[in-house]
């Protein structure tokens, strides 16, 4: 074998190498990836159960329950088109509120309920998590949230 034979080898067994770990880290990053949801989104195509995803939108007025061990708290997430039944055992954020967007880490069951894992609620009363404003206005409610149900809409530019 020749020196530029040998080289070439060399050189396409490290691209190979190279394709390979970049193939594994892609792979990895696939499986830990968590993708926002609006209530009509999972409505419309509802992911897997036990896959990990973000649901976010408005926390749907007179839906907020409290169970008797003080930790457990049930409630519906909406964009005003679909609603989402949630249940989150922790402790929730001070700003958590009806009417108020939130987003929740966790995951479907089977049976429709989103099992959260974490709760997060906006920071003042002009913030809103830019993809809970986009799904409102993608549902044509953003004026309505804007105009009755909490803030100014201003927050659409604000970030964690």
């Amino acid at each position: 074998m020749t020196r530029k034979h040998r080289r070439l080898v060399i050189v396409l067994v490290g691209l190979l190498l190279v394709g390979g770990a970049a193939a594994l880290v892609l792979m990895a990053l696939r499986e830990n990836i968590i993708f926002f949801h609006a209530p009509s989104d999972i409505a419309a195509d509802p992911p897997a159960a036990g896959r990990a995803i973000r649901l976010g939108g408005i926390v749907e007025e007179g839906s907020l329950e409290r169970q008797a061990d003080g930790l457990t708290v049930r409630f519906r997430v909406s964009d005003f088109a679909h609603a989402i039944p949630v249940v989150y055992k922790g402790i929730l954020p001070d700003l958590f509120r009806e009417g108020q967007g939130v987003v929740a880490e966790g995951a479907m069951g089977e049976d429709g309920l989103f099992q959260a894992s974490e709760v997060l609620a906006k920071h003042d009363e002009n913030y809103m998590p830019p993809e809970v404003a986009d799904a409102l206005k993608k549902a044509g409610r953003w004026q309505h949230y804007k105009d009755g149900a909490g803030g100014d809409g201003a927050g659409e530019e604000s970030s964690y």
